[in-house]
C-alpha cells in the first residue's frame, strides 16, 4: 500500500471536498453543490484494515472507529465468503488470525483515540453509536 499517496489524497480532500469530489467523478447532492468547502460540513470515510497502523495517516483523521469481532465469528464470516482462489486449508488459523492480532496490537499502540465498535451488535446499533459520536463532535467543534 502506498500510504504517502493515501495521505496526499486525504489532504487533497480536506483542502476542498467539493472540488475533490468533482475531479474524481463523485456525484454531489444539491446541498453539497451549493456549499462552499469552508462553510459546509463534509465527511470522508476511509476504510481498510491497516488504516490505523501508519502514524502519519492516523494524524489526519478527525474520528477513528474500529469494528471488532471475536475469533469464532471472524472465522465463520470468512468461511462464508467466495474467493476467486479459495483459501488453502489452515490459512485462517495459520496466517490470517495471527496477522490480524499482530496488526491490531500495533494499531492499539499507535493511538488511544480509536473508538471500538462491537461487530456482534446490529448494524443499526453501530450506526447510531457512530452518528452520536459525530453529532457530539460537531456540536463541540470536533
Amino acid at each position: 500500500m502506498d500510504m504517502e499517496a493515501m495521505i496526499n489524497t486525504v489532504k487533497g480532500w480536506q483542502e476542498n471536498p467539493v472540488k475533490f469530489a468533482r475531479s474524481h467523478g463523485v456525484s454531489l447532492s444539491p446541498e453539497a453543490e451549493l456549499s462552499d468547502s469552508e462553510e459546509g460540513i463534509h465527511f470522508l470515510i476511509v476504510e481498510g484494515f491497516l488504516i490505523y497502523n501508519y502514524k502519519p495517516l492516523l494524524d489526519v483523521y478527525d474520528k477513528c472507529f474500529y469494528i471488532s469481532i471475536p475469533y469464532e465469528e471472524c472465522k465463520r464470516r470468512r468461511s462464508t465468503r467466495t474467493y476467486t482462489v479459495p483459501d488453502p486449508p489452515g490459512l485462517f488459523d495459520g496466517h490470517v488470525w495471527p496477522m490480524y492480532l499482530k496488526h491490531r496490537k500495533e494499531m492499539e499502540s499507535n493511538s488511544d483515540r480509536i473508538e471500538y465498535l462491537d461487530g456482534m451488535s446490529s448494524k443499526e446499533d453501530m450506526y447510531n453509536q457512530v452518528y452520536e459520536t459525530i453529532q457530539n463532535a460537531l456540536l463541540n467543534n470536533l
